[in-house]
């Protein structure tokens, strides 16, 4: 009969790791620095092999996608991990990046590029205490956010997930969302597991660094001294160590040619040694298999320097097998594998999930409360960032007499949205509960507004509408980009696209003043269109509270953000950011901080 000193919570946690770690076998050990992805793996092999954690990726979500079968699915493998000997749990882990965002019905927040113009802490903390709440409503307790990158060129297609080029405002955005999710004590029953990411030096690869298929920036190698990695790329992690942080995944990039997740001297010396990180270390998606062509090569230099836990989504049982061959053959020493197994255990000693292995079934209505909407909608009217303002053109006035808009953007929740929305590289459409901004502009009107939608912006008779005025006295076209995620989303232009372009040549000669909303994850090149227009606003990725422009829009709220990213003229100064800023050239179009 096993110990069970280790399932007394009067004990301290250290005592239970101990008393555990005696009694686990080598194949339960391994096990728990496993985790699977859900549709791979089938409850039964969870306690067959003794899995550590399962995840959803991106649309890695139950069918039918609701909050109750959410948690009846992670139900299934929590319990099937405490049918083992030893009734460990699984951790359960997602990217609810901005919101509980796999979860059809959960709100969907401003993505951080957006929180990075509002410098709001408290607000940032109060998203992510939301989040924590959807989340724990699903029975899922491991966010694989915040992202403390700091993106150093735009042209990433990841730039939109961190909160600035700005170490500092990174730092301070990175460690309230960190601290919301993880409340007071970690061991709260309303308490999620946090993960800064992606360590270290992600957002500071080199142009046309990745080694691997069409990629630009995303999965590079960052080309830079130490002493420069540390004083952009570190402090956002040495802070969350310090204010709790218990688990840290590991980027993909390089530094200086050698894959981060294969990197002793980061991850073990620096990282649990110089900064005292107690928590377990997690690789990002299939990261172990970059480091060889020769698998059983890359499971040993993973482990060696330092990785806890292995996100090995489809072939765990590959993984296992391997895994065991290195310790049986001394490539992997025994005291490795206990390190990184006590550091799991502490976690889950930490979360209390040995105590509270599973949700509440009364808790599903926390999913997509209203005021949960609220706080949704604030932060999607703080993190507009005007950047043109002629001739007093907003806000506007609710009784206008005409009003007309163009652009697919403007009632479209999924180019709201972006990417990480319901789907790993996002949806098109309306398909998801939220507000458009052409619905929040149609809320604010007065009764005698005439308001007319045309995305391709050719405003003629029709059959209801048999005359039209020939200038309207607002016209407004929402413009963008549509939805990307990671390494799909690196691009070489960032110009606007042609169709978006003769939108705004179009609606130019049919309207008294002009204004350009732009739903973008990252600055864009507006320097041509910019002249065409009397206001210009930046509304980022916003998510699905719509109404929160046209609060703005209409001055029921006042323009408070502030650019988190340097702004270019023209492509020929990327990369451009304040680490970076050519001595001697043309000046951005607009500098960091910057808004009206």
């Amino acid at each position: 009969m096993p110990s069970s000193k280790y399932l007394d919570p009067k004990f301290s946690i250290e005592e239970r790791v101990n008393d555990l770690i005696k009694i686990m076998t080598q194949e339960e050990k391994i096990g728990q620095m496993t985790q699977a992805e859900k549709n791979s793996i089938n409850p039964q092999d969870v306690g067959k092999y003794f899995i550590g954690s399962v995840l959803s990726g991106g649309g890695g979500y139950p069918t039918p996608n609701t909050p109750k079968d959410w948690s009846q699915m992670v139900y299934n493998y929590q319990k099937a991990a405490l049918q083992t000997r030893l009734a460990i749990p699984i951790l359960y882990g997602v990217d609810a990046i901005h919101g509980h965002s796999n979860t059809k019905g959960a709100v969907i927040f401003p993505h951080n590029v957006g929180l990075g113009a509002t410098r709001n802490p408290e607000l940032v903390f109060k998203i992510a205490r939301a989040t924590a709440e959807e989340m724990i409503a699903t029975g899922v307790y491991w966010n694989f956010a915040p992202n403390v990158s700091i993106p150093q060129d735009i042209r990433w297609g990841r730039t939109y997930e961190g909160f600035s080029e700005n170490t500092e405002i990174v730092t301070s955005l990175g460690t309230a969302y960190l601290l919301g999710l993880q409340g007071t004590n970690l061991d709260e029953p309303n308490s999620v597991l946090a993960t800064p990411k992606h360590y270290l030096g992600d957002g500071g690869t080199s142009w046309k660094s990745s080694k691997i298929g069409k990629r630009l920036l995303d999965q590079g190698d960052t080309i830079l001294d130490e002493a420069t990695l540390r004083r952009i790329h570190l402090l956002p992690y040495s802070v969350a160590i310090r204010e709790g942080a218990l688990c840290i995944m590991v980027s993909y990039s390089s530094w200086n040619s050698l894959k981060m997740t294969s990197n002793p001297y980061l991850l073990t010396d620096v990282l649990k040694g110089e900064l005292g990180f107690k928590g377990f270390i997690v690789t990002d998606w299939q990261a172990v298999d970059q480091l060889s062509t020769d698998y059983y090569k890359a499971v040993v230099l993973a482990i060696n320097a330092g990785i806890d836990m292995n996100m090995v989504p489809y072939d765990y049982k590959k993984f296992i097998s391997t895994f065991n061959q290195a310790v049986e053959r001394g490539e992997v020493a025994e005291a490795r594998v206990n390190d990184a197994v006590s550091r799991i255990l502490y976690v889950k000693f930490s979360l209390g999930l040995f105590e509270r292995p599973c949700t509440l079934p009364e808790s599903h209505s926390m999913v997509g409360t209203e005021s949960h909407r609220l706080l949704a909608r604030q932060a999607v009217s703080e993190s507009l960032v005007l950047l043109k303002n002629d001739s007093q053109t907003l806000p506007l006035q609710k009784n206008i007499k005409t009003i007309f808009v163009s652009g697919k953007a403007a009632n479209n929740l999924g180019m709201q949205c972006g990417g990480w929305t319901i789907e790993w590289m996002g949806i098109d459409g309306n398909n998801i509960p939220g507000t458009t901004i052409l619905q929040g502009i149609r809320n604010k009107v007065s009764t005698g507004t005439q308001i007319l939608y045309k995305p391709s912006g050719r405003f003629v008779p029709t059959k209801g509408i048999k005359s039209l005025p020939d200038k309207a006295d607002i016209g407004i076209v929402v413009i963008g980009e549509a939805p990307y995620a990671e390494s799909l989303g690196d691009k070489d232009d960032l110009n606007l696209t042609k169709k978006d372009i003769r939108l705004v040549e179009q609606m130019r000669i049919r309207c008294h003043r002009l204004v350009i909303i732009l739903i973008s994850g990252r600055p864009m090149i507006i320097t041509d269109i910019l002249p065409f227009t009397d206001a210009f606003v930046c509304a980022w990725l916003p998510g699905q509270e719509g109404e929160g422009i046209a609060d703005v829009l209409f001055g029921e709220k006042e323009f408070v953000g502030r650019l988190p990213y340097t702004w270019p003229r023209s492509l020929d100064q990327l990369p451009l950011n304040i680490n970076n800023l050519p001595k001697g050239e043309q000046a951005p179009l607009f500098s960091i901080d910057y808004g009206l």
